[in-house]
């Protein structure tokens, strides 16, 4: 069976979180809906939180601590990112884009990304298309076309009467694994343990020829 690797960050600062509540719930259906493509999902969860010093140290000093490194390194490696972020005065939270700034301009090429927020109500909900979309466009990464908003009054509920919380949550999951069922990192950065001139060249010293 294919193996995917999905990095879930989480930049909830409550314990316990809403945040953290919706990234399990999104990588929960994540993992169901690739199970049924025959793919199993390895997940590693980020919580920004216990990264906060980390990520302040690496801006103030311009080098990551070993654990700050690990994270940083893991999305350069994987097949899909969900990323979920309270949102404070309409937009993501600092300790959220502080991490963003330190991620390899490289890293999330091409990479799908399932978007998800928080927040206390739905009119915040419109944070995921312009504030948090754009800033993984910038990176070159792929969004998937639903972003799913939890406000408050949609846990234990039937949510905003139009497409309750699981449902869209769901939604999410569906797009995404199909994304992340497809996405070949091999191809979009290459191999890295491909050699840049055929073995015999090497062998012989015929480096330009």
């Amino acid at each position: 069976m294919t193996t995917k690797r999905i990095v879930v960050v989480s930049s909830g600062l409550s314990t316990p979180s809403s945040t953290r509540q919706l990234a399990d719930r999104l990588a929960d259906d994540t993992a169901t809906e690739l199970r049924e493509r025959g793919v199993e999902a390895e997940f590693q969860f980020v919580e920004l939180r216990d990264l906060a010093h980390d990520i302040a140290n690496h801006l103030l000093l311009g080098f990551a601590p070993p654990k700050l490194e690990a994270v940083l390194e893991s999305l350069g490696r994987a097949d899909g990112l969900i990323a979920v972020t309270p949102i404070f005065t309409t937009s993501y939270a600092g300790l959220f884009k502080s991490f963003v700034d330190l991620i390899d301009p490289d890293a999330l090429t091409d990479l799908p990304v399932l978007l998800g927020a928080t927040g206390g109500t739905p009119r915040h909900s419109l944070a995921i298309d312009y504030a948090m979309r754009p800033l993984f466009t910038y990176l070159h990464a792929v969004p998937m076309t639903t972003g799913v908003f939890a406000a408050t009054g949609d846990w234990g509920t039937g949510g905003d009467g139009v497409r309750s919380l699981p449902d869209r949550i769901r939604r999410g999951a569906s797009e995404f694994a199909e994304a992340v069922d497809r996405f070949d990192r091999t191809a979009v950065h290459g191999d890295p343990f491909a050699l840049d001139r055929p073995m015999g060249h090497l062998l012989g010293g015929l480096a330009g020829e």
